[in-house]
């Protein structure tokens, strides 16, 4: 079993403001493929925030996201990292990390999440 944990969110940070969300992978001997951020906002459906596929180093990013969002991580240590500058209260959402041995669109693994409450 494989297990994820994202850490980093659960205060409060204002508009403008930077945090930076971790993710790390636990349990049985696991190699992703490629692992990814996601968001829900309160009443709306879960969204797709950034991808890293490990082999090609190849990033994707939301539009949403763009040019304030950085994903980076390390494959060996199974470790994944969101910094996220430049926060708008729109932002707010609980995010999950998300990793794959064989695919970079759907993900089997999932972390529980981490709340991120940016205010204005």
């Amino acid at each position: 079993q494989v297990q994820l944990v994202e850490s980093g969110g659960g205060g409060l940070v204002q508009a403008g403001g930077s945090l930076r969300l971790s993710c790390a992978a636990s349990g049985r001997t696991f190699s992703s493929f490629a692992m990814a951020w996601f968001r829900q906002a309160p009443g709306k459906e879960r969204e797709f925030v950034a991808r890293i596929i490990w082999s090609s180093g190849s990033i994707y990013y939301a539009d949403s996201v763009k040019g304030r969002f950085t994903i980076s991580g390390n494959n060996a240590e199974n470790t994944l990292y969101l910094q996220m500058n430049s926060l708008k209260p729109e932002d707010t959402a609980v995010y999950y990390c998300a990793a794959d041995p064989r695919s970079s669109v759907s993900f089997a693994y999932w972390g529980q999440g981490t709340q991120v409450t940016v205010s204005s």
